[in-house]
């Protein structure tokens, strides 16, 4: 299968296409993903000599994450899709987090501001991965409990918070991996069985996955 990934959910910006091989290329956007993913997918695609008709499906980080990048990569991914006639499908950029790790029993976690962060739990099977928690806004100290010593770590979650989440999984982590974050190049890799499984949807049925939901109340309020 030819599958498209763009992930747009961090400061990075990311794109992947697998063909055969997988391509990846990643950027440090700041504030520029809506003027870079574009050409980023044009290059990709030109160096493996497609267009989008060519593709089998376009999937693209749906969160959680920056509000504003799973917007842009949420309507990038349904314009693309739209113009190619191709179904889409959002990844979670906690799953992806623990694609990355080549770890069985991940706990994600990515800041959240304001002392938050998104959390999920989550164990390899021979289908793929299984939740153990679901995605979720908590703080450290009360991130859900699992079961079990094996656990890795990962995420901006663990970057910033790691006295407190350590304190939080005393005795149950094996490892903390450092400076991981979500990316096309996990995602491309979660989505082939999918869209060969037929599970790709329309492009209107596309959203984001916010996790929080009261964006514009205060802390307090919240």
């Amino acid at each position: 299968m030819k599958i498209l990934a763009i992930d747009t959910s961090t400061e990075y910006c990311s794109v992947a296409l697998l063909e055969g091989e997988l391509t990846f290329q990643e950027i440090l956007a700041g504030q520029r993903h809506s003027e870079l993913i574009l050409p980023m997918v044009k290059r990709i695609l030109s160096g493996a000599g497609l267009t989008l008709a060519q593709l089998d499906g376009i999937a693209f980080g749906a969160g959680p994450g920056s509000f504003t990048g799973l917007r842009i990569a949420c309507g990038v991914a349904q314009g693309l899709a739209l113009g190619g006639g191709l179904p889409v499908i959002g990844i979670c950029t906690l799953e992806a987090l623990a694609q990355e790790t080549g770890s069985p029993f991940v706990l994600a976690a990515l800041d959240a501001r304001m002392r938050e962060i998104y959390h999920a739990a989550y164990e390899k099977t021979a289908e793929g991965w299984k939740s153990i928690s679901e995605p979720a806004l908590c703080l450290p100290g009360t991130a859900p409990l699992v079961q079990g010593i094996e656990w890795t770590g990962c995420g901006s979650g663990f970057d910033l918070y790691d006295e407190a989440l350590r304190a939080h999984y005393e005795g149950q982590l094996r490892d903390v991996l450092r400076g991981l974050r979500p990316n096309a190049r996990a995602m491309v890799e979660l989505a082939a069985p999918r869209f060969a499984a037929g599970l790709g949807v329309n492009p209107a049925a596309a959203a984001p996955l916010y996790v929080r939901n009261k964006v514009a109340l205060k802390e307090k309020e919240r």
